[in-house]
């Protein structure tokens, strides 16, 4: 058996990218606590990076990392996003991934207010947008109840992105007049979403499930158990809008093993609904002609 360095850069890239990066950002920065002298007062922008191509960034997005003292990002934030942070600001990994946390919610909390008592201009990366499955609302509380400002920067939801970049539509008025983006992790882990109420509305709706893909033969048995036809058009988006986005489609009894087949590890997103039928043929290279204009 041989082992092929290029190989595993190849399936772990945004993992490499933050070895590399820390090592470069190290070597970039003095020690943090004297390299920069903190604002009269401090402020935290909640800012949404966006489902994965750094060119989907907002304006304002990229201006605030540009300004900011500190940079604390999930990992969901691709690694073209990194990248877009100058070397001087520092930078903390403090995001959670099913069975990898890294750091609880409420020691992510205290950190943006002991940092906002400081003085410091930090921004809150998070993946996709802030007001969807973020858990800001936990943040935002923490930092009122400390009378530290801050602003929140949406950004692009991976339901959106990777409808975009796939071309299976969220609506389509001759079969799905609504959508419903939910996630598969409920604050209590014993209790689950009630399975009757959404496949009755799978009649005519798009349900996007948002950090499912672990709980996919369990999601896919729930709704066959309720009643949803065997034969409903699943889709998993792995990476979306990312370089090595995959889509596989499939019915409601094929989907699991079609994505245990293609090794899908994730991050993905479960879009379960009759507009997959009406998948656009998107060419998403076209984009690449347009990637990385300059920001003004």
């Amino acid at each position: 058996m041989t082992y092929s360095i290029a190989a595993q850069v190849a399936r772990f890239p945004n993992l490499v990218f933050r070895v590399v990066e820390s090592i470069r950002r190290k070597a970039a920065q003095r020690d943090f606590s004297h390299s920069r002298e903190a604002s009269a007062e401090g402020k935290v922008f909640i800012v949404g990076a966006g489902p994965g191509d750094a060119d989907l960034l907002t304006v304002k997005a990229h201006k605030l990392l540009q300004v900011a003292d500190i940079v604390l990002f999930d990992w969901l934030v691709d690694a073209s996003v990194l990248a877009m942070i100058p070397r001087h600001v520092k930078t903390e990994f403090v995001g959670k991934r099913s069975g990898k946390h890294s750091m609880p919610q409420q020691d992510i909390c205290q950190r943006l207010v002991a940092l906002g008592k400081a003085g410091y201009t930090v921004v809150r990366l998070k993946g996709g947008d802030p007001a969807v499955f973020a858990r800001t609302c936990e943040e935002t509380e923490a930092l009122s109840a400390n009378n530290i400002p801050f602003a929140i920067v949406p950004g692009i939801t991976a339901a959106s992105g990777a409808s975009a970049y796939t071309g299976i539509p969220l609506t389509d008025r001759r079969c799905a007049q609504t959508v419903r983006l939910m996630t598969a992790h409920l604050q209590d882990p014993t209790k689950e979403p009630d399975w009757t109420s959404i496949a009755a509305a799978m009649k005519n709706e798009t349900v996007v499930m948002y950090m499912g893909l672990k709980r996919l033969g369990m999601i896919t048995s729930r709704l066959a158990d309720v009643g949803v036809a065997l034969d409903l058009p699943v889709a998993v988006v792995e990476n979306a809008c990312c370089h090595n986005q995959r889509v596989i489609t499939g019915t409601l009894t094929t989907i699991a093993p079609s994505v245990a087949e293609a090794q899908i590890e994730g991050p993905a997103l479960l879009i379960f609904g009759e507009v997959i039928h009406s998948r656009q043929q998107v060419s998403p290279e076209l984009l690449k002609h347009y990637s990385h204009v300059s920001f003004v």
